[in-house]
């Protein structure tokens, strides 16, 4: 069964921008619950009590239950808006949870067993992909988180969707790829540059000088007289004809 934590709120009978300003000169968070087919429903949060649950991991995917006076409301917090400067809550908005109906929720991912890791013993680093998850499942069973377990993965090895454990009664919202990257055991970078390094100065060494015994490449022969009687080249200047001697008288 799934656990729930209770926050108390108080219900405001005005929505609009004035009516949460208000609300916050009060000293209160001003917030609405929708969905399951319901009307909005305006509530006011102590602010202490929102920041302690949004300093805690993991409080998109954790349930709340909203106690409003008799009654109680099961929901997921879907949005939190901040102030600009102080950083501050100014806005909280709640899913309400429906029985039955199948809810998208990010769940995020545990790496374990990292001193199991041949690879991370050598140096190697967590290539992390996807530090959550985003699912759809049934509200009463919300994984509070997946794990991924890294025994016996060596350089570039993958950890994938399929090699989660906990994903039980969940389904991924990616549609392309099914069985995507969640993470990878990346080499370290030193040892990953000097690879291409070694390969490169082995395959420039045979070029860098010729083949023992092998003749020097021949000089380019002199350019041939032009055949007798042949036309002058284009721009050259004619050659002068020899003076006839002068006749004996």
């Amino acid at each position: 069964m799934a656990s729930f934590t209770t926050i108390e709120a108080e219900s405001r009978d005005r929505a609009g921008k004035g009516a949460a300003r208000a609300t916050r000169r009060a000293g209160k968070v001003p917030a609405v619950i929708y969905g399951a087919k319901q009307p909005a429903t305006l509530i006011s949060l102590d602010p202490r009590q929102v920041l302690r649950e949004l300093h805690k991991p993991g409080w998109r995917s954790r349930l709340f239950e909203l106690k409003i006076g008799n009654d109680a409301t099961r929901a997921l917090i879907r949005d939190v808006q901040f102030h600009p400067v102080s950083d501050t809550v100014e806005h909280v908005d709640f899913q309400r949870l429906a029985a039955g109906e199948k809810i998208h929720v990010a769940v995020s991912v545990h790496f374990t067993n990292e001193l199991a890791s041949p690879g991370i013993k050598r140096g190697a680093v967590v290539n992390v992909v996807r530090h959550t998850v985003e699912v759809y499942c049934d509200p009463d069973n919300i994984p509070t988180h997946f794990e991924a377990d890294l025994t016996g993965l060596d350089f570039n090895a993958n950890i994938r969707w399929h090699d989660l454990k906990g994903t039980e009664g969940t389904r991924p919202t990616a549609v392309v790829d099914k069985d995507f990257v969640i993470a990878t055991v990346a080499p370290p970078v030193k040892m990953a540059e000097a690879a291409p390094a070694e390969g490169a100065a082995a395959a420039a060494a045979p070029a860098a000088a010729p083949a023992k015994g092998k003749a020097a490449p021949a000089k380019p022969a002199a350019a041939a007289a032009p055949a007798k009687g042949a036309a002058p080249a284009k721009g050259a200047a004619p050659a002068k004809t020899p003076a006839k001697p002068a006749a004996k008288k």
